[in-house]
């Protein structure tokens, strides 16, 4: 009988757009707005302030990537394994135009450089896996991606998450809709108060949205494999109404997020 032990036998990377052409982890920007490793109850955060430049490489790049993506009608995109480490240091949101993307069914944005995530991702309609692990600068998402209705997967670093169960960080206090300014409405906001650059549509309902009528809500609910915060961005009141419960063990939705939100214990205390 031949004793001999078998070779062991090398695990795939599974996540190779992580490590650069020298074989080293590719360096990201380190996030400050809360400690995503100790439970920290008297936290303050708030949304991330930058906004992204169109005219930068990686994002000149991007809308090019995305073009062809919908042009050849791929299963999956990896975006950011086509772009450079500094590319994607300067991609710190997505383009509008990944409404396009109707044919992929896997998003893979692991590593990446960004802070938010447009409403339009609600229009990919054969998304079934979404991964942006290890994006630790991304706190929250748009509720449009609840309109996936496919989707069924997802690997997602949680203790990055507003409201998460492993640190419960708070979620940033949203505004009332009388602070938007009249004279460029939803078009042209500060995204370091309305977490966003622009509002067009209800979140809910998807009819035309304006300044007045803004009401801004937080939701925590199940998308896929995990529990996200959602931002909700409704055009009445009776959009508000119409938003499901919030998961369990997870703050009740819907809320205006701030300190003084209720959160069961962090797993983690």
């Amino acid at each position: 009988m031949d004793s001999t032990p078998p070779e062991p036998r090398p695990l795939a990377n599974r996540w190779p757009e992580g490590i650069g052409p020298d074989g080293q982890p590719i360096q990201r920007e380190r996030c400050t707005c809360f400690d995503q490793y100790e439970v920290r109850p008297r936290a303050r955060v708030g949304f991330h302030t930058e906004q992204q430049d169109t005219s930068s490489p990686g994002w000149l790049r991007l809308l090019t990537l995305v073009d062809e993506a919908a042009a050849d009608g791929r299963a999956e995109f990896n975006l950011l394994v086509e772009l450079s480490p500094q590319e994607r240091r300067d991609v710190i949101s997505l383009p509008a135009t990944i409404g396009r993307l109707t044919e992929v069914r896997h998003l893979r944005l692991y590593g990446s450089n960004l802070v938010r995530i447009p409403p339009e991702i609600g229009a990919m309609t054969n998304l079934e896996e979404f991964s942006p692990y290890t994006s630790h600068r991304l706190h929250w998402f748009p509720y449009e991606i609840t309109r996936c209705s496919k989707l069924v997967r997802s690997t997602v670093s949680t203790r990055s998450l507003f409201g998460n169960v492993k640190l419960r960080p708070p979620f940033p206090r949203l505004r009332d809709a009388g602070e938007v300014d009249p004279g460029s409405g939803l078009t042209a906001l500060d995204p370091e108060k309305w977490g966003t650059t622009g509002i067009s549509t209800c979140s809910v309902c998807d009819g035309p949205l304006v300044g007045p009528e803004l009401h801004q809500r937080w939701i925590s609910l199940v998308v896929a494999t995990d529990v996200l915060p959602l931002l909700v961005n409704a055009c009445s009141a009776a959009c508000v109404a119409a938003l499901p419960p919030g998961a369990a063990r997870h703050a009740p939705g819907p809320h205006t997020g701030g300190p003084d939100v209720a959160q069961p214990s962090a797993d983690w205390a």
